[in-house]
């Protein structure tokens, strides 16, 4: 859509709203495009804070304080509440500082529960057997079902954000949890059609299923499908069933293979290392470079961004953004990886810890280190993730692979002089900058 042909804003959540249809230019009730558009941002932010939370709670880990500000964020963007657009972007820098603290909360919470993640490579092609692929954000219910499925000769894949499941000691000593198929989440009516498989949903990122394999794909937690069983508790007995009821999967060893579980521990066990390296000129610099993939064309940008990196940087990454370049060899700078998944979009938050721990191995802020944030964005926890960073200081974050569409020119212009956000162009020209910087 041309930008002139785009609405100033779109709001319908009252019966004032223009002949009954939706406010585009201007409330009725007095609300302008920007405030209309910064609610719409804190909403989202604030349903990426919900569903960290609601993992969570799903291990039995809790904070009032910051059910408390949820309860605040959707109250002011209720009809004739706040009119002010300068409290919205606060708000949304707090909701930053919510979700830094949900995040550690969720973080505590797996690895309290299944141990902290330790590199671990995990095959991705098939073992002979009948088999389960799992694929969203659920480690519990891929945990229960694990426990449920042992002695069964069941083999049990994951897919998409749940390969870092592979890095805990809790889930990986089930021998049966053998591999992971496909790469980010939009490839999964093509590889659930390809595999003979029972298929779970755990949460986000399930499609509506192609009928070829509809009647063996279950939901579970959050995530339900027009026509798919869904499974209210974690009894996973129909999934189970289904799968004995399958044909085997042929052994087929896949092309590539893929290493997880670079926790926060693993990586700052490096740090002498890597100081020693960063200052014998042996590490140039560092990039992040994840996030939420799209199956948007301008995406493959993160992958030649990346092959086209001097062979003196690392690349730290994480989330389903880490598909467009994981199987890349990157080989390493005298011993450390200069390729280091540090899981899934939940983990989110060892990045910024890690980031926080070599600013002071340094002795220098975070926008000091040579570091550089590339991110690319799809759903609403990468607008949660974003403002965390904000709310942390963070500047010069190159974003993609297109602008948000709740952006405008007045928002964009806070975020650029406020923040020094910056949207991802030419791969060459952009690392050309980034390295001069």
């Amino acid at each position: 859509m041309d930008k002139k042909e785009r609405l100033d804003m779109f709001c319908y959540q009252c019966s004032q709203t223009v002949k009954g249809t939706g406010c585009t230019v201007r409330g009725i009730c007095g609300k302008v495009p920007t405030v209309a558009r910064l609610q719409d941002n804190l909403l989202l932010a604030t349903k990426g804070i919900a569903a960290y939370l609601y993992h969570a709670r799903e291990l039995g880990y809790t904070d009032t304080e910051l059910d408390a500000f949820l309860e605040r964020s959707f109250y002011s963007t209720f009809t004739n509440v706040n009119f002010d657009a300068a409290d919205f972007v606060r708000l949304a820098v707090e909701a930053g500082e919510i979700n830094v603290r949900t995040m550690r909360l969720l973080k505590k919470a797996h690895v309290e529960t299944y141990g902290e993640p330790e590199p671990t490579e995990v095959q991705t092609g098939t073992v002979k057997g009948r088999g389960i692929v799992v694929t969203g954000h659920g480690l519990k219910a891929l945990g229960k079902l694990l426990k449920q499925t042992d002695g069964t000769g069941i083999k049990v894949y994951t897919h998409s954000e749940l390969l870092p499941a592979h890095g805990y000691p809790g889930l990986k000593k089930y021998k049966h949890l053998v591999g992971n198929l496909g790469k980010a989440w939009f490839d999964q009516k093509q590889l659930f059609s390809k595999y003979p498989v029972a298929i779970l949903g755990t949460s986000n990122c399930v499609l509506i299923p192609r009928e070829e394999y509809r009647d063996r794909m279950f939901t579970t937690g959050p995530a339900r499908l027009p026509g798919v069983q869904h499974i209210p508790g974690y009894d996973y007995t129909p999934v189970i069933e289904k799968a004995k009821s399958l044909p085997e999967l042929e052994e087929k060893p896949g092309e590539v293979t893929l290493t997880t579980g670079f926790s926060k521990s693993v990586v700052l066990s490096l740090k002498d290392k890597i100081k020693q390296l960063v200052e014998a000129g042996k590490i140039r610099h560092f990039f992040l470079v994840g996030g939420c993939d799209s199956p948007l064309k301008r995406a493959e940008y993160f992958r030649e961004f990346v092959q086209r990196l001097p062979k003196d940087t690392v690349v730290l990454t994480l989330a389903c953004g880490k598909f467009r370049i994981n199987d890349l060899n990157l080989g390493d700078i005298d011993g450390i990886p200069r390729l280091i998944d540090l899981g899934q979009c939940n983990d989110s938050i060892v990045a910024i810890e890690i980031a926080e721990a070599l600013a002071e191995l340094f002795g220098v802020g975070i926008n000091e280190l040579p570091l550089t944030l590339v991110l690319s964005w799809m759903e609403q926890k990468a607008v949660a993730i974003l403002w965390s960073l904000l709310a942390l200081g963070v500047k010069g974050i190159y974003l993609g692979p297109i602008l948000p569409a709740w952006v405008n020119d007045d928002i964009l212009k806070v975020l650029s002089e406020n923040y020094d956000l910056r949207l991802i162009g030419d791969p060459e020209e952009d690392i050309e900058q980034m390295l001069s910087a």
